[in-house]
């Protein structure tokens, strides 16, 4: 993936060649250790740049702040390496934490960061078991239902943070079904990539 040189890359995706180029190489190392250890679903791979890589990008225009951004359940580095990549050239004083358990994975990511250069912090606990990050963002991508995400959110983020939450077609039931522990400021965003997905902005969490 990384000699491919006609990616498509979208208006809303303004960032360097370089920049493009990393998030090529990036999506190579993904297939490549998809081979030993489930990174992502091996049907996915044939459409990794939109469905992963895009898909990720288009968080990080939905970000106010990220001197502290953290990644909960980062897997494969969606979209936490991927915002980092593009931090770099646009946001270069955003520090990134990523948050995974499995050691493979954290293995993955950390083999990743050095390859392309990036400077990331990496936690291989729980977020459940991490102290309290104090965070300005706060993404998490497939890692749980919403109602379980936001005592993660609680937890990891500071006040008047955002947390920036990629859902799929059951997106209003798992708001509805949060909504009843919770109170939350909510921006609901469709997806760029996914005509089926939607992007929660939560602010202003507090639990009822």
């Amino acid at each position: 993936m990384a000699d491919q040189t006609n990616l498509p890359q979208p208006e809303w995706l303004n960032v360097s060649r370089e920049t493009m180029d990393d998030l090529a190489r990036f999506g190579a190392l993904v297939t490549q250790w998809t081979a030993r250890i489930n990174l992502i679903s091996p049907a996915s791979i044939p459409d990794i740049w939109n469905r992963h890589i895009l898909d990720s990008a288009q968080l990080f225009g939905l970000a106010k702040d990220g001197r502290t951004w953290i990644d909960l359940g980062s897997g494969g580095g969606f979209p936490g390496i991927v915002a980092a990549i593009i931090a770099r050239e646009l946001q270069p004083t955003w520090r990134f934490n990523l948050v995974e358990s499995d050691q493979r994975k954290t293995a993955f990511l950390r083999k990743a960061a050095i390859e392309l250069g990036l400077v990331l912090h990496l936690h291989a606990t729980r977020a459940e078991s991490l102290k309290q990050m104090k965070a300005q963002t706060l993404t998490a991508r497939a890692l749980a239902p919403l109602s379980d995400l936001l005592s993660l959110v609680d937890r990891h983020l500071e006040p008047g943070g955002r947390a920036i939450l990629p859902k799929g077609a059951r997106a209003q039931a798992e708001i509805d079904e949060a909504r009843a522990s919770w109170s939350f400021d909510l921006d609901v965003i469709p997806s760029r990539t996914d005509p089926a997905a939607q992007i929660l902005m939560i602010e202003n969490l507090r639990h009822v």
